[in-house]
C-alpha cells in the first residue's frame, strides 16, 4: 500500500508541475502531459478499486 501511496503522491506532483509549467509558459504540450498523466492515474485507481470490490465479494462468499 506504501508503494501505491507513493505513486499517486508522484501523479499529483506531475501533475501540478505541468499545470504550473503551462502556466507560466504558455505551451499547451505541458497541458495535454499533466492531462494524460491525469487520465492514466484515473484508470489505475479505477482499476484497483475494482479489484478491491471483488477481493470483498469473493470474502463475502
Amino acid at each position: 500500500m506504501l508503494f501505491l501511496r507513493i505513486i499517486g503522491i508522484l501523479a499529483v506532483i506531475a501533475i501540478g508541475a505541468g499545470v504550473v509549467t503551462y502556466l507560466l509558459t504558455g505551451d499547451r504540450r505541458y497541458l495535454g502531459l499533466a492531462g494524460h498523466i491525469a487520465k492514466y492515474a484515473l484508470i489505475l485507481a479505477l482499476a484497483l478499486f475494482a479489484l478491491l470490490a471483488v477481493e470483498r465479494l469473493i470474502v463475502m462468499l
